[in-house]
């Protein structure tokens, strides 16, 4: 066996404008990852690597660059992978720095040893067996735009809502969640939150005193990470349980894991593979919160449907019962057609839809 990897690259287009706090995204750039062994080409692994501008630590101009050159040093090492040395593969081979692109080899060799069907876990969730709940998503923007989103999600059937916040007036963003509450009570509809930081430390206490109000199940990210003392007084004081995102990013021993989880003490982790650095770093995360008795839930970071399926299957090798944040492959007129489909405020897997991936122009 002699393995090989190549990347295509494609430019996902977003149906809308989708407003954050950083700003507004129209497309975003997704590297894919094939891995194969030499001798049989036909059969092969494929990751996707998605580095988000502004927030990733391997969104940089040389991006692309350091790929080639990280997939020209792998084609040289002439490597078998099994189960028992994948973690020793994406530990000593990888780096770090590039979380991104070891979210991308991991996926790719996982559904290499699977065979190279798209299969990252084989379990309950690719088998059809067991559907996930998920979120759905409100994107910022103008109050008609986001109570027009809220309508939608509401129609078709979800019960958990997550509204990003920080963008519009703070007051039409209370408005609509009080538009929400108005027909719907806390048992039937769960409502999320996610500032992506947009809080000033000043007044951040304030807000999360005033969206408690709206009965809601957390709030992500209130301030900017790296002020883990101004964190850990909020995470006490709140009455408003916080999750942490943002602030997992750049972390990537099991010890300084520990260490922040410990000191700030949030309610819940959020986990972005493409952000961590994958799976075996989001295992480090989970052990760290259950030892910590912290609760978590997984979330995709605009992948295209090459990512959100892994993802998806690895949400799915846990017994938690939160709704996870896997309902962004709605959100492209370009994505990956997949077996993915979203029912009802559910990922189902629906194995007679194939996958297409015609428009991945590799090399090879």
């Amino acid at each position: 066996m002699s393995l090989k990897a190549v990347f295509s690259k494609h430019t996902l287009h977003f149906k809308f404008e989708a407003g954050t706090s950083r700003g507004v995204l129209t497309e975003k750039d997704s590297y894919f990852i094939k891995i194969f062994d030499t001798e049989t080409p036909s059969v092969f692994g494929l990751g996707e690597c998605a580095p988000l501008k502004g927030l990733s630590i391997d969104d940089r101009p040389d991006f692309e660059l350091q790929l080639l050159s990280i997939c020209e040093y792998f084609n040289t090492l002439d490597l078998e992978v099994f189960s028992w040395n994948l973690s020793i593969i994406l530990d000593q081979v990888l780096d770090k720095s590039f979380p991104s692109i070891v979210f991308g080899f991991e996926t790719a060799m996982l559904d290499l040893l699977n065979g190279g069907k798209r299969v990252i876990y084989d379990n309950g969730f690719h088998q059809n067996q067991r559907n996930l709940p998920i979120n759905g998503l409100i994107w910022m923007g103008d109050k008609e735009f986001m109570l027009r989103q809220i309508d939608e999600k509401l129609a078709a059937g979800y019960t958990t809502i997550k509204m990003k916040v920080g963008a519009i007036d703070f007051e039409k963003e209370c408005e609509l969640l009080g538009y929400i509450r108005k027909h719907f009570s806390k048992d039937e509809i769960t409502l999320r939150v996610d500032a992506n930081g947009a809080f000033g430390f000043d007044t951040a206490l304030e807000k999360l005193k005033r969206l408690s109000e709206y009965d809601l199940h957390s709030i992500e990210q209130p301030i900017k990470q790296g002020n883990s003392e101004i964190m850990a007084e909020l995470c006490q004081t709140s009455p408003l349980p916080i999750a942490l995102d943002e602030e997992l990013i750049g972390m990537k021993e099991y010890p300084e894991k520990y260490k922040l989880l410990k000191k700030i003490m949030p309610q819940y982790i959020i986990l972005k593979p493409s952000l961590v650095g994958g799976f075996q770093q989001c295992r480090e995360w989970i052990e760290n919160a259950n030892r910590l008795k912290i609760g978590w839930w997984m979330t995709s970071a605009l992948e295209s449907n090459v990512g959100l399926n892994a993802i998806t299957q690895f949400a799915a090798e846990f017994a938690n019962p939160l709704p996870q944040g896997l309902g962004t492959g709605q959100l492209y007129h370009n994505n990956i057609p997949s077996p993915l489909v979203i029912e009802k405020g559910f990922m189902t897997y629906h194995a007679n839809q194939p996958w297409d991936l015609s428009i991945l122009n590799f090399l090879v």
